[in-house]
């Protein structure tokens, strides 16, 4: 206890251990454990860089936009690797060489619902949770290749125990409890415009999660990362909770992974707009780096090519494939020596008389670590363009853009172009809008040749208002 006390001391942090003798024997024993865990070095020094004075963006004088695989290939050689790669992630899926791994710590506040964002529930017919959603996905990926597909769901200390209740109350959805991995993300203590550390209570300290970039040392300290070596896994293919249109097994992004040596690959999206809110994809001393679009110089945004497309047009949607290699790599200490980005919030935190009170302005700093900061530190990297209305719905609202209304609108649109392919005839307005509900099951339809399978042999007939529901 002397020692804690002393560290606290000379790193100006002696206010934690204020209410001690008011705790019981186990709140003090689990302050002290809080305590113990933190590194104060290095909180000194993230509070001297990033807190007590407002960090500056750095954009590079090279910078320049970064180079991608196209949506279709552009020449009879690329043709060819395209095909190498589609072979080669086949065979890497039905070899259990591919894992999923989804970041799904928050909770569904901005969708006016209080619980994990994962158990809300999605899908347009069937009112699917996204989870749900996922789960029976993998189970078609599973009964596709033949193939051992574990899935890693990193959750946060705020949800973990919501999130396992929902998968034990649905027996998983139909998977083996054994496929399925939760371990929870890391957290960093909240930073007082002072410096000092906030107090969440009288026993505990005010934290917040340390961003998706925690997700790689995550994985190391809960023991996936190990179970992963064990069983074989070489990829991880990495996305987002909030976005059930991904492609979770793309063969083609996973082989081309694999062919090109690539430590971590990205998808990119073609923005519609040069403010649009994705980050951009870019080079500066031969390294893939991501500039986030509130960072982006407004000239450097908006500069087009001699055809008027945006030179800087790729943005990112937060998928990847990892190689469980070079998370390996970068965890191997047991740190994850990734920079870090302010966030100045609104801290509930104990006032002067020992009261947990919410400022009615900002502060404190959160910290927080992003994964695309781990693409400068791979050896190799590439991008492939994905096609994002068949890619990308993201569920970061009630109404409007990018919200739940238009990740159903895109749900069906996509599974309706699938019908539409194989020969159905799908009912839509003067406009060209669907004139139905429309929701494919992923049990058994995950792609395009899925579907076309099906309708080869079953009649699929749909009128206009109907609500139709094929598994």
């Amino acid at each position: 206890m002397s020692d804690l006390l002393n560290t606290l001391e000379k790193y100006n942090q002696s206010h934690l251990m204020k209410y001690f003798s008011e705790l019981n024997a186990e709140e003090q024993q689990n302050l002290t454990a809080e305590l113990e865990s933190i590194n104060f070095d290095n909180i000194a020094k993230l509070t001297a860089e990033y807190v007590l004075k407002q960090p500056e963006t750095h954009i590079p004088a090279d910078l320049s936009p970064a180079p991608f695989f196209g949506l279709n290939s552009k020449n009879d050689a690329e043709k060819e690797l395209y095909s190498q790669a589609l072979e080669k992630g086949i065979e890497l899926l039905k070899a259990g060489k591919v894992a999923a791994l989804t970041v799904a710590g928050g909770q569904g506040t901005r969708l006016g619902y209080d619980g994990p964002k994962g158990t809300y529930p999605i899908s347009p017919v069937e009112n699917k949770t996204f989870f749900q959603y996922y789960a029976e996905t993998i189970l078609r990926i599973r009964e596709k290749y033949n193939c051992d597909f574990k899935w890693y769901v990193m959750t946060s200390i705020l949800n973990n125990d919501a999130t396992i209740q929902h998968f034990e109350e649905n027996n998983y959805f139909g998977l083996d409890q054994d496929s399925v991995m939760f371990f929870a993300q890391g957290t960093m203590p909240c930073i007082g415009y002072d410096g000092k550390l906030l107090l969440n209570s009288k026993s505990s300290l005010a934290k917040n999660p340390d961003g998706h970039g925690g997700t790689l040392l995550a994985l190391k300290k809960s023991g996936a990362l190990a179970e992963m070596a064990q069983n074989g896994v070489e990829y991880i293919s990495y996305f987002q909770i909030d976005n059930p249109l991904v492609t979770i097994a793309n063969e083609l992004f996973i082989g081309l992974s694999a062919l090109k040596d690539s430590e971590m690959s990205a998808i990119m999206l073609a923005k519609t707009n040069a403010f649009e809110k994705l980050g951009n994809f870019c080079v500066s001393d031969n390294k893939l780096s991501i500039i986030e679009y509130s960072d982006m110089p407004e000239e450097l945004a908006t500069a087009t090519d001699e055809n008027g497309v945006l030179k800087f047009i790729a943005g990112s949607p937060a998928i990847h494939i990892i190689s469980r290699e070079f998370v390996e790599r970068l965890t191997a200490d047991g740190t994850l020596n990734l920079p870090w980005h302010r966030a100045d919030k609104k801290v509930p935190c104990l006032n002067e008389e020992g009261v947990l009170a919410t400022p009615k302005t900002e502060n404190a700093v959160k910290l927080e670590a992003f994964i695309f900061d781990a693409l400068p530190l791979a050896s190799k990297t590439l991008i492939l363009e994905a096609d994002r209305n068949s890619e990308f719905a993201p569920t970061k609202n009630q109404t409007g853009v990018d919200s739940v209304e238009s990740c159903r609108d895109m749900l069906m649109e996509r599974d309706a172009k699938w019908l539409e392919n194989a020969g159905v005839t799908v009912p839509r307005n003067e406009d060209g809008a669907l004139d139905c509900k429309i929701e494919l099951s992923p049990l058994k339809f995950i792609d395009a040749e899925d579907v076309k399978n099906y309708c080869a042999s079953n009649t699929v007939n749909i009128s206009a208002e109907d609500s139709i529901y094929l598994s």
